[in-house]
């Protein structure tokens, strides 16, 4: 990367201080370019999802993986519970969703509840491991709650068979294509998968089919897919490590809000010791020397960013942190110097600034608050009364997480603890009505930053960050370049 100016500005620069210039390009479409990470961790777009409780779990990592992603397990959650959702992950097909499950006795309330946990809006019905029919939100408006869903169900509904679905990684399967013709010529959007004996296996949608013609899903050398957890600084650092590697885990993330401390250091190697070669991530840091300290200790990935997400307060509350762009920069110049990568940490709001992240030098981008406001985070839906849907999402510093992070100790300690304070505890994130899925978001991604590096004549990220060319702007430059959703 270079500045056009030909020199570095003299300040530390936001994703909203800075833009990118076009190049000469040879690159004639977006599918030209591959996003592939160079990290070592197996994922072929640049997304991995941020370890916070209001944002990754099983759902969500399920999903991000079959589109190339990687979501991290927060640290806060028991390691047996993280070992249960590391199973049901790698169970998961690679095309095949896992469905929303009802017995034909459960109330419709049971099913409106639940259905809202997946984007495409429908639950299998299943008795004794056979699928007898399929229910959508649509069928149960304006139903009695109470009555049961095998009064409100599709019973015979359009099937495909698993064995239709073998094999297909990468996109290139012409059965993809013979799926979705099914699915279009019927009139349906979505349809259940069952095996050779009628049981239940998944759903597939036609959106789906189409996805999975263009994603790579990031799968481990077993064929299943990725997903990565987080261990804190404190306590049995090593023996939480072995639990997850145990467990199946793919990449660790030793994970605290200052990085750049002795316990991270100590922490680092005790995880290193427990495996020589899997991938670690560690952070949060924003300054080259920091880098090198915790690339010495052991660390593959650094994870840059201190103070720039939506659910932080820390510049705020402390002053402490940098200008994320700038933070980026520095630390990825200095991890590629050590053979190391970065993963950019917060501060994302469009997918310019995951396009301008990757200019920097970095190998993928963690988003948190973005993904919070979707189907597949933890959360349950809520109405806020006007008809819009949102879920709540919440720091790992707050409050709200450090009582669930202190729950087994001391009263008085929680307490003490409980006074201080960096993120916030409670915010509306809003789903998108037309990106209301974690899906959706991931399009609006990758078609940003296949672009970028179309218009910087890059065919892969590595040669994206070798091409681009990045000027410095004003507020007024930034504001020019916002679209605007009615007439001036």
């Amino acid at each position: 990367m270079r500045f056009l100016s030909g020199h570095e500005a003299q300040q530390d620069l936001t994703y909203g201080d800075v833009f990118l210039t076009p190049s000469r390009s040879d690159v004639a479409s977006r599918f030209d370019v591959d996003l592939s990470s160079n990290d070592n961790t197996g994922t072929t777009v640049p997304l991995i999802v941020a370890n916070m409780t209001a944002v990754s779990g099983r759902r969500m990592s399920e999903t991000v993986a079959r589109r190339g992603g990687m979501a991290v397990i927060p640290q806060d959650i028991p390691v047996e519970v993280i070992a249960d959702v590391i199973r049901n992950v790698k169970s998961a097909h690679p095309v095949i969703e896992t469905a929303i499950v009802l017995a034909p006795s459960d109330p419709v309330d049971t099913a409106l509840s639940l259905i809202g946990k997946r984007a495409h809006g429908a639950a299998l019905v299943v008795d004794n491991g056979k699928l007898v029919g399929i229910v959508t939100a649509a069928d149960c408006r304006g139903i009695d709650r109470y009555a049961q869903v095998h009064t409100v169900m599709s019973d015979n509904p359009l099937v495909l068979q698993a064995f239709e679905f073998e094999d297909v990684v990468g996109g290139n399967a012409e059965h993809l294509r013979s799926a979705f013709n099914t699915l279009h010529d019927a009139r349906v959007r979505l349809a259940p998968v069952v095996d050779a004996e009628g049981n239940a296996v998944g759903i597939v949608t036609r959106k789906g089919l189409v996805r999975s013609s263009i994603y790579t899903p990031a799968l481990d050398a077993q064929g299943r897919l990725r997903i990565a957890a987080a261990v804190g600084i404190n306590g049995d650092v090593a023996g939480k490590a072995a639990a997850l590697l145990e467990a199946g885990v793919d990449t660790l993330v030793v994970d605290t809000a200052h990085g750049h401390q002795k316990k991270m250091i100590d922490a680092l190697h005790a995880v290193r010791s427990v495996n020589p070669t899997v991938p670690i991530a560690a952070g949060n840091v924003v300054t080259a020397a920091a880098v090198a300290d915790l690339a010495e200790a052991g660390a593959d990935i650094l994870k840059v960013g201190v103070g720039p997400g939506a659910m932080c307060t820390t510049r705020m509350q402390t002053g402490v942190g940098r200008p994320q762009f700038s933070a980026v920069l520095e630390a990825s110049a200095e991890a590629r110097r050590l053979g190391k990568s970065v993963w950019a940490d917060g501060g994302v709001r469009h997918p310019r600034d995951v396009a301008l992240a990757i200019a920097a030098g970095a190998s993928q981008v963690m988003i948190g608050s973005w993904f919070a406001g979707t189907h597949e985070s933890p959360g349950d839906l809520h109405d806020d009364g006007t008809g819009r849907l949102y879920k709540e999402s919440f720091g790992m510093a707050s409050a709200r997480a450090v009582a669930a992070r202190t729950a087994q100790s001391e009263a008085f300690d929680r307490a003490r603890k409980g006074l201080y304070e960096e993120g916030i505890s409670s915010s509306k994130m809003y789903l998108d009505p037309k990106r209301p899925g974690v899906e959706d978001l991931i399009d609006d991604i990758t078609s940003g930053v296949r672009s970028s590096c179309t218009y910087a004549g890059a065919r892969s990220l590595e040669e994206f960050h070798d091409k681009a060319v990045v000027g410095v702007q004003s507020a007024a430059g930034y504001a020019e370049g916002r679209p605007l959703d009615t007439s001036w």
